[in-house]
């Protein structure tokens, strides 16, 4: 059975959108993904406490998701303005922890397990020039090495390959420098289609579709399940935050979607959600992958 699922080129696998939104810091200057009227509303420190309500996705750490069967990785960096140096940060409004924390945390877990693999998608840049790519690049060089998977045809991507060469890390890196490191993947290899609705039935319809439309071969794909707050919602809804506006009520009919899908070439590969840990929601995306066992 584990030689029939490790030989499957596109499994069915579980991530979390805006993944290392667990913390971050309101004592932080605002970030250069945002608005310059949010930069200068957020000198008060009420509206960066209503803005992290906002800003964070997610509850568990990079080690709990792991432990919780997350794999995808959604990222977001920055560096910092004026702070001298090289160093960036996941960023989501407010500043995260700095990303050399979150690629060596991510690295102990695969230590402990070695036949374990992860997808890190490095999809939005900020406030960032070639050098400061060039440092991020070598720091996950630094932290992964061999564990790192070079880019090659996507369907030669199979769990028994990754084994077999030791690897366990694909980093997705959306900045023409990737050309320059055989290591990371071009981000057109990972297309991630996003709603942008607060309708969960918009939302839906959304998947349904973008996933009719996809690659048959030659990408991963990723079906973002998360609906995006409009700033009307949030004007609505100043202290419930996003997890109690949007993700609690509609979870339910989002797992159900989940649940009648099927992995495989043009069906469903990698599933993102906001709180991962709210439902079962890793569980039920990994079981899938038993629908390629009744089909062999």
């Amino acid at each position: 059975m584990i030689d029939r699922i490790g030989d499957a080129p596109l499994l069915s696998l579980e991530g979390s959108h805006d993944s290392f939104s667990y913390w971050v810091d309101e004592k932080s200057p605002v970030g250069p993904d945002q608005a310059t009227v949010i930069k200068r509303l957020a000198r008060i420190s009420l509206v960066r406490k209503i803005m992290k309500k906002w800003s964070v996705t997610q509850n568990l750490t990079f080690k709990e998701q792991l432990e919780g069967g997350i794999r995808y990785f959604d990222l977001r960096v920055s560096s910092k303005p004026g702070e001298v140096g090289k160093e960036t940060y996941f960023i989501h409004g407010l500043f995260g922890i700095k990303v050399w924390d979150g690629l060596k945390e991510m690295n102990s877990f695969l230590e402990q397990h070695p036949k374990e693999v992860i997808f890190l998608d490095f999809n939005h840049f900020y406030a960032m020039d070639d050098s400061h790519h060039h440092f991020l690049i070598n720091r996950i060089r630094s932290a992964f090495e061999s564990k790192l998977c070079c880019v090659q045809c996507v369907e030669y991507v199979t769990l028994l390959y990754m084994w077999e060469k030791k690897h366990q890390v694909l980093i997705f890196y959306h900045h023409p420098l990737y050309q320059e490191y055989p290591f990371l993947w071009p981000g057109n290899k990972m297309p991630a289609p996003w709603a942008n609705t607060t309708n969960v039935h918009k939302l839906l319809q959304f998947l349904e579709t973008t996933l009719g439309e996809r690659s048959r071969y030659g990408t991963f794909h990723v079906s973002q399940a998360i609906l995006t707050p409009r700033v009307k919602t949030i004007a609505r809804h100043l202290i419930r935050g996003l997890k109690n506006t949007l993700v609690h009520r509609n979870l339910p009919m989002i797992l159900n979607w989940v649940k009648a899908q099927k992995p495989g070439v043009m069906g469903v590969n990698i599933i993102t959600s906001d709180f991962v840990e709210l439902v079962d929601f890793a569980a039920t995306v990994i079981a899938l992958n038993d629908l390629l066992l009744e089909e062999d």
